[in-house]
Parts: structure tokens; C-alpha cells; sequence
């Protein structure tokens, strides 16, 4: 039996040398890469699957991360920071990990057989949610009882995975094949096939904001400002979008009640904090739309 390309063992692998640690290193870092270029085989379903989860946010859906072992560290990583960096409330994010996200240095490997608790978790799914499962192997228990329970409920199933033909990407409505190469060391998918994971999640989550308006001209105008360096970002936001010099940015930000969009326009176009909020209510909460509308009159 053809072992899948996640357990197969790479053909470098005898690079790795404890006598060469600067050489192991080199073919180390050209697995990384070789695993990095498998992403863009998958661009299109990507966009297609970014789409998707923008839907979802707009319809006051829910987000559902679903993954075991390393592949749920890399899904539960991308779900943290979508509050931070795009504004994303909590309530529209939930994340299942086998055995639960870990407190301590060690993760329950055996948990992705098990599907204690899950059905459970996913009772309240509903045809606007989305689960984006993610599994290396494309077979593991936990993603493929997920998928199941999500499909019977009517919600949408993005299958994240690393094997062509995997049963989880055989299943999902729309399926992403990271097609990396096997890892130089066998089966250690935290690897090769995470680092696609994540390349595949960030893009994900970035796409899903700009569709949804909170990427303009590559900043982060739906950024929540809770410290100090995030604030003087989203004042360095203000001011480029709107023109203005970082004081006016500042004052339209304490107006603004330190939310970047309203902010902008109340500097670049004189608005007041409710002809703000109308305006942005009326595009979707779309910045580009509301500031193009304007330049057009």
C-alpha cells in the first residue's frame, strides 16, 4: 500500500547529518520553502473558500476552526488574532481542538481518535456557519466527525489538507490541497505541511477581510486599538488615508471612540461621528466604497 505523501520519506532526508548541523540546516530551510510554493497551487480554492467565510460574517454566521495536533495550533493561532487585527467578535469565532487548546507544553495526541464532546459542541451549527477543518493527513477522526455533523446541519465545510484524495478534502464543499512534499523528517508534519497551513490560513483570514472591507490600500482600517502600539498604528492609519497630519488623525480617532474607519472620514472629509457611522452603515461598513462615492461627487 502507497503510503500517503505526509508519512512517505523524503528523499533528502539522509541530509540531515549531526556531523553537518550548517548543511542539515540548508535542507531544512529548502523544505520549508518547497513546502511555502505548494500553497500556490491552491489559490483559486482559497479565494473561493475566503468568499465563503466573509458570507458567513455578513449574515452574522459563525466561523468554526476545527482541527487535532499541529494543524490545530495553526488554526487556533489564525482564529486568535482575527479579533486584534480585523475587529472580528468573539462571538462569531469558536475553536475546537481535540482534547482542547493546550495550558501546558504537551498536547493529547490520542484526542483526534476521539469525538467526545464534539457533537455537543457543534449542536447549535446552522446553515450560514462555516467549519474550516484542518488536518494534515486529510483523515484524521476529529476533522472527518466535524465535517459530517457540519454537513448534516446544512453548513459549509472547508477541508484543509495536505493529501490529494484525503477523505476530509473527498468530503468538504470546498476542499484546499496543499500539496507539500513529505517532510525531511518522516511524518513530522508540524513542518512542511504546517508551515502550508498557515501560509493557507493567514491568506484565509486576509482574503476574508477584504472582502468584507477592512483591508484599504493594505492597512488594517477595522483594526481594534487596545495597546499602545496599536494605537499609534491606527493613528499612522488615520493619517495616511486621510491626508492629515498625526494630531488631526489623533483627534478624529478620541472622536471616533478610537475606531479607525469613522475616524478616517471625520478627518479626510469634515464628517461628524453620525454622519460617519450612517455613511460606512450604508456601504456595508465598506470604507473604500464610502470614500470613492465622495471623491465621485
Amino acid at each position: 500500500m502507497t503510503l500517503p505523501s505526509t508519512e512517505q520519506l523524503h528523499t533528502d532526508a539522509a541530509r540531515l547529518d549531526p556531523s553537518d548541523l550548517a548543511g542539515s540546516a540548508r535542507a531544512l530551510a529548502a523544505g520549508q520553502i518547497a513546502a511555502a510554493q505548494a500553497v500556490e497551487g491552491a489559490v483559486d480554492s482559497i479565494a473561493q473558500a475566503a468568499l465563503a467565510m466573509a458570507e458567513t460574517l455578513r449574515t452574522d454566521g459563525v466561523l468554526h476552526y476545527v482541527a487535532a495536533g499541529s494543524s490545530g495550533l495553526m488554526a487556533a493561532a489564525d482564529a486568535q488574532e482575527l479579533g486584534g487585527t480585523f475587529s472580528i467578535s468573539p462571538a462569531r469565532l469558536r475553536i475546537h481542538m481535540a482534547g482542547g487548546l493546550p495550558t501546558g507544553v504537551e498536547m493529547p495526541g490520542a484526542a483526534e481518535d476521539a469525538d467526545a464532546g464534539l457533537a455537543d459542541a457543534l449542536q447549535d451549527l446552522r446553515p450560514h456557519d462555516t467549519v474550516i477543518a484542518v488536518s494534515a493527513s486529510g483523515s484524521t477522526p476529529y476533522t472527518l466527525i466535524a465535517s459530517t455533523i457540519a454537513q448534516s446541519k446544512g453548513a459549509k465545510v472547508i477541508g484543509i489538507a495536505n493529501n490529494a484524495g484525503s477523505p476530509l478534502l473527498l468530503n468538504a464543499d470546498i476542499p484546499i490541497l496543499l500539496a507539500t512534499p513529505p517532510e525531511l523528517i518522516s511524518g513530522s508534519t508540524r513542518m512542511g505541511a504546517g508551515t502550508a497551513q498557515k501560509i493557507a490560513l493567514n491568506m484565509l483570514s486576509s482574503l476574508m477581510a477584504l472582502e468584507l472591507g477592512h483591508v484599504h490600500d493594505g492597512m488594517m482600517v477595522n483594526l481594534r486599538a487596545d495597546n499602545d502600539k496599536l494605537r499609534a498604528r491606527a493613528a499612522g492609519i488615520v493619517a495616511r488615508i486621510a491626508n492629515v497630519d498625526t494630531a488631526v488623525a489623533q483627534s478624529a480617532l478620541d472622536t471616533a471612540k478610537g475606531e479607525v474607519k469613522p475616524a478616517i472620514l471625520i478627518a479626510a472629509l469634515g464628517l461628524s461621528l453620525p454622519e460617519a457611522m450612517t455613511q460606512l452603515g450604508n456601504s456595508g461598513g465598506n470604507l473604500s466604497t464610502v470614500l470613492t462615492t465622495d471623491n465621485n461627487r
